[in-house]
């Protein structure tokens, strides 16, 4: 699809200044069009400053083009599909090496429907970026100073686990069960919540911007205790 741009330009030519561009010579409006086609006579031979202005335009247009659909290109994304390694949720006790809080992995961590029910040894301290974690099963883990930068944990269940000191930053919580779990001095910046189970949930020290407060709060299943603690009005 060709992207087009209008721009105020056009009308009077004269032999004298052929050669010379001057917007205010230009009076009736003129369209520029961004395509993969050739440019026709008339810019080619008649204007040729009149190309240069195109293609600053163009080059304009296309950054905004870039710009304005990123947004719609990640609403749309899809996951992968699920990894074929048999060994695939072993590789939570390893973790990444490199990377973390800018969420950059050497391998990918994919976890779903993975089962760490009561896990107190392994997951400890390991950093968990990227990880794809939706379905996975965490009740009663010790995920302590975990690293969990950019995780996928969409209808993941946590309950009772612990998450104390943990970076759990530009997570996707979204119905995910949390109930019982401990988010003590923990990093919550840019993660969401949305239609999660807070039930029982302690939140303590917890380090989280004032926007992503308030839509935390407005989580209905934070029980009077939790919301106190938050600062919640």
């Amino acid at each position: 699809m060709a992207a087009s741009l209008s721009i105020p330009l056009s009308a009077r030519f004269s032999p004298a200044k052929r050669h010379r561009f001057n917007l205010k010579e230009f009076q009736l409006p003129l369209r520029v069009s961004c395509s993969a086609s050739r440019d026709g006579p008339e810019l080619e031979g008649k204007l040729p400053h009149l190309k240069q202005l195109k293609n600053v335009a163009c080059g304009v247009l296309a950054v905004w083009a870039v710009t304005t659909a990123s947004p719609v290109i990640a609403a749309n994304q899809r996951l992968p599909p699920l990894s074929t390694d048999p060994q695939r949720c072993e590789l939570a006790f390893v973790g990444n090496t490199i990377g973390q809080a800018n969420g950059v992995y050497d391998k990918a961590i994919d976890l779903r429907f993975c089962d760490f029910t009561n896990e107190k040894a392994n997951l400890k301290g390991k950093s968990l970026a990227a990880a794809l974690m939706s379905e996975a099963k965490f009740d009663g883990a010790d995920m302590t100073e975990v690293v969990m930068s950019k995780a996928y944990a969409a209808g993941a269940s946590f309950k009772g686990t612990d998450f104390t000191n943990a970076v759990l930053d530009r997570v996707n919580f979204e119905k995910a069960n949390l109930q019982g779990a401990l988010f003590v001095n923990t990093v919550l910046s840019g993660s969401t919540f949305n239609d999660a189970q807070l039930d029982g949930a302690v939140f303590e020290d917890t380090i989280i911007g004032y926007i992503d407060l308030q839509k935390l709060c407005r989580n209905t299943t934070i029980n009077e205790e939790g919301r106190a603690v938050l600062g919640c009005r």
